[in-house]
């Protein structure tokens, strides 16, 4: 039996759609970081004994995070078809799906940012405000450098969490593994394709694991 015979598709479309779960993981990823991070920073600074303590601005923060954190993926997903609309033109499609998957992962990235900055010794803070450091010293020379181990870990939580939302992407016809597990595997009662899309789901989350605790590591060891 050849490879379509026996998972019903053909080798292409399973690149094609690992491709896609790739694709939508990195461009959501970096948007993703390129949000999370200042304000998880943002909260820190804020908090009550922070830097730049303000509760108002923190308990907007906070609370929107909380808010949006709360929301299921697959609500989410739905619920910001019009937002999805108006900025890429579709709602189908890898493209259109890289929308809620920011939406998910921004505020996600945040609150593990924040707990890894807190996880810094306040010590090394009030040292470098001894020092004379100014607020975006303390944070770009102190606060970042020694939180980093801990950033990577919180990172690759935030990749794994992004590889299961993508999976639910199938639901909007995003494409990639998930849209296939859904679209060929679940809805025509293919077992062998599920199977073999949930070990590629596997292997993506031990791999970015297994790789996230060595870059870790090795910070660490560097410290």
């Amino acid at each position: 039996m050849d490879f379509k015979g026996l998972l019903g598709i053909t080798p292409d479309k399973l690149i094609l759609s690992i491709q896609q779960s790739i694709y939508m993981v990195l461009i959501a990823l970096f948007i993703g970081t390129i949000i999370g991070i200042p304000l998880g920073i943002l909260l820190v600074l804020t908090r009550e004994d922070g830097l730049l303590k303000n509760r108002f601005v923190f308990n907007i923060l906070n609370n929107v995070i909380n808010i949006i954190r709360s929301i299921p993926f697959v609500i989410l997903l739905i619920s910001i078809i019009p937002v999805t609309r108006a900025l890429i033109g579709t709602t189908i499609g890898s493209n259109a799906a890289i929308v809620p998957l920011v939406f998910y992962i921004s505020p996600y990235l945040a609150r593990l940012i924040e707990s890894s900055l807190l996880e810094v010794d306040k010590g090394i803070i009030e040292a470098a405000e001894a020092m004379g450091a100014n607020t975006f010293q303390v944070i770009w020379y102190f606060l970042i450098p020694e939180a980093l181990g801990s950033l990577v870990l919180a990172l690759t939580t935030g990749t794994i969490g992004l590889i299961g939302a993508s999976a639910m992407a199938g639901y909007i016809g995003g494409g990639g593994v998930g849209d296939l597990a859904l679209t060929y595997g679940y809805q025509r009662m293919n077992t062998p394709l599920m199977v073999v899309t949930v070990i590629i789901l596997v292997v993506f989350v031990q791999l970015i694991q297994t790789l996230g605790n060595y870059f870790s590591r090795k910070i660490r060891n560097h410290i």
